[in-house]
């Protein structure tokens, strides 16, 4: 196929053929990408198909296009077109509310959505002896403004207690949240994805690259909370605390392994326990509420423990999640399957009593959690979503000013048509499972509302390009759940953003991320706080980032040099970095929030000196108060001085990402009953608005 028909071809199905990277140039994408995309979205591109249209379904039976698409998602008040019919036919539209009343639709466009209800209903359009239907949603306009808010980010499974088994559970999070919103005034508190990791070890360190997005993890059970615990005897009770006292006592890094060995040693326990008649009624009236995708979850899990948490390894039998073979293995696992529903069914509960404890605290939010972009290729989500995803694509992110070789995370896309076709359920039911027990979301990389960066499987991150979702769709999906919920969303918009995505956040009410280190003007230098968004989360970091005391002493570029990770000379990145934070304290003293001279904070940390480092953290912080952000973020790590970063991308085993427990600055554990007490944490937040 010629270049110029190539390129044709990809932009009728959403595929970038160039783009702009984060230096403001132009970049064009290779040949042998768009083919390998184009053939991930099923479209061979030296035999195209024919059909104009790849975003609208095919025909139902003769060769007249369908008057309908697999779904109709509108934003109230919005107005387009809902039919493609030719000249001079006219279909008859009309809506089937869940009431079952039918209301008509006038003239064939989307301005009947002021006269139906929010939510989802069903499309019926007639022409002639035809006759189609759609799902239809009605979506909010935009979302309701948050009050002007603080609270904290935490990294859970890093704020361990002397309760917690080796790791933060939920436990934990009930707690944090009480104390910082009745203590505090603190109105939220983000975390990360709580999503669902491997049943059986090698558990996986990443919040982000889950086994799925839709059920949580039961490694974060907090195990002396389950009502079964008060029914054990009392040697089980000493049993337990035989397996909890080491990881309580361990102060290395989080080994997951362990820790979740010995919980799941406990919780089998404590699942072989009879359960009265109301409270099995209750276990079953929640298995109803869940279905099949909690049938179809469990069975994976059960199934991981016989054949590994891939199921690309499995048996080509078992590779069908909705296969005769499956339904019989599940029978026979019937016990394990029961298991790992139970766990889902106590873990709702723990979720549902976190956020409570949050709201009874005054929390106007409570818990934000965090939506990851994907799932692992072997995943639960991939297994049962398969046909769903595009095989032989991972997404990642193009090079960037802080991860210049690119990222590739290791997920199978969504596709895009397919997705569409299946009306977005799974989203849907992520989205909906997400705010049930939360008072917000937390897009993480939210761009992937409206594109993602597809990196052909075996290639460099830089090798890959962009392909385009309904961004319209996938946003009427989420504000509606989000509505439903009386819920906050927040979209995580760093990095490279196409144009508009900001703007058309905004536009429905889902606040943007403001990330104090990248908040520069055209000019290059700090924006100065009146010139920040209002419908943002303000923060001075994020979990890719050291902490503030690591970023001032340049712990990231001594780390980022020892690994590697360098494109320009260690020079080069130092001479920058001095540069960056000299502009910042510039401003922090101009604004009066710090009394020292630039000069003599950045000569003591020239000395490794850490006796400005506590006034700086106080002064970034009550630069957050000042801007107009409806919500600001404080870490919970830079309250308390740590040092050390979460995650260092473009890294596997050669730095212990996501299991660095939480810290002072010089390394000394603090665990939550600490933090009351902690001069750091009463330093850092004692300039922050209380609403």
């Amino acid at each position: 196929m010629a270049e110029d028909e190539l390129i044709r071809l990809a932009e009728r199905y959403q595929v970038a053929t160039h783009y702009t990277d984060w230096r403001g140039k132009e970049a064009k994408v290779s040949r042998d990408t768009l083919v390998a995309v184009l053939a991930a979205l099923g479209v061979d591109a030296d035999s195209p198909p024919e059909a104009p249209d790849p975003g609208r379904r095919g025909p139902a039976g003769g060769h007249s296009p369908a008057l309908l698409p697999p779904a109709v998602l509108l934003r109230r008040g919005a107005e387009r077109e809902l039919v493609r019919a030719r000249p001079g036919e006219t279909p008859e539209l009309s809506v089937e509310l869940d009431s079952g009343e039918l209301v008509p639709v006038r003239g064939g466009s989307a301005r009947m959505t002021r006269d139906v209800p929010l939510g989802w209903h069903r499309l019926h359009a007639r022409l002639g002896d035809r006759h189609e239907t759609a799902p239809l949603l009605v979506a909010p306009e935009r979302l309701r403004r948050p009050p002007r808010m603080w609270g904290l980010t935490a990294q859970l499974y890093s704020v361990r207690s002397g309760a917690s088994w080796g790791m933060g559970d939920l436990g934990d999070l009930a707690r944090l949240a009480a104390w910082s919103g009745r203590e505090l005034g603190a109105g939220f508190l983000v975390v990360n994805p709580l999503h669902a990791t491997e049943p059986v070890p090698p558990v996986g360190p990443s919040p982000y690259s889950p086994m799925s997005r839709r059920f949580a993890a039961p490694i974060y059970l907090r195990v002396e909370d389950l009502p079964e615990y008060a029914a054990l005897p009392a040697d089980d009770r000493e049993r337990l605390a035989a397996l909890a006292a080491p990881l309580r006592a361990s102060d290395g890094p989080i080994d997951r392994d362990a820790v979740w060995a010995a919980k799941l040693e406990a919780l089998e326990l404590m699942y072989r326990l009879p359960r009265d008649a109301a409270e099995q009624r209750r276990f079953e009236e929640f298995r109803r509420r869940e279905g099949d995708p909690l049938k179809a979850f469990a069975t994976w899990c059960a199934l991981s423990e016989v054949h590994g948490t891939d199921w690309r390894r499995w048996p080509a039998e078992l590779r069908d999640a909705g296969g005769r073979a499956v339904a019989e293995a599940a029978a026979r696992h019937a016990d394990r399957v029961g298991f790992h529903t139970w766990l889902q069914w106590r873990l709702d509960g723990q979720l549902g009593d976190a956020q409570r404890a949050a709201r009874e605290a005054g929390m106007p939010v409570g818990v934000v959690h965090d939506l990851a972009v994907g799932v692992a290729h072997g995943s639960a989500d991939a297994w049962i979503y398969r046909d769903l995803f595009a095989q032989g694509m991972s997404v990642g992110a193009p090079p960037d000013e802080f991860n210049q070789r690119g990222q590739d995370w290791g997920q199978p896309p969504w596709h895009p048509r397919r997705l569409a076709g299946a009306a977005y359920l799974p989203f849907r039911e992520m989205l909906a499972a997400a705010f049930r027990h939360g008072g917000g979301l937390r897009l993480d990389h939210a761009m992937q509302v409206s594109r993602l960066w597809w990196v052909p499987e075996g290639g460099s991150p830089a090798d890959g390009t962009y392909v385009r979702y309904d961004r319209d769709a996938l946003l009427c999906c989420l504000t509606w759940e989000a509505e439903r919920a009386g819920a906050v969303v927040v979209g995580e918009d760093l990095g490279t953003v196409e144009p508009g995505v900001r703007d058309d956040l905004a536009d429905r009410g889902v606040l943007g991320t403001s990330l104090l280190w990248f908040e520069r003007g055209d000019t290059g230098l700090p924006k100065p706080p009146q010139a920040w968004r209002e419908l943002s989360l303000a923060t001075v970091g994020t979990h890719d980032m050291p902490p503030i005391t690591g970023f001032l002493h340049g712990d990231h570029i001594a780390l980022r040099d020892r690994l590697g990770l360098l494109t320009r000379p260690l020079a080069e990145e130092v001479a920058d970095h001095r540069r960056q934070l000299a502009d910042w304290l510039a401003v922090l003293h101009a604004e009066d929030l710090l009394a020292v001279p630039p000069e003599d904070v950045l000569d003591a940390l020239a000395d490794g000196s850490s006796a400005y480092d506590e006034q700086v953290v106080a002064a970034l912080h009550a630069f957050l108060g000042r801007t107009p952000a409806r919500l600001i973020g404080v870490s919970l790590a830079d309250a308390v001085g740590e040092r050390r970063t979460q995650n260092q991308p473009g890294t596997t085993d050669e730095y212990p990402n996501w299991r660095v427990p939480l810290a002072d600055a010089e390394g000394r554990p603090v665990l939550l009953e600490d933090l009351p007490t902690d001069p750091h944490v009463q330093a850092t937040l004692k300039n922050l608005p209380v609403g």
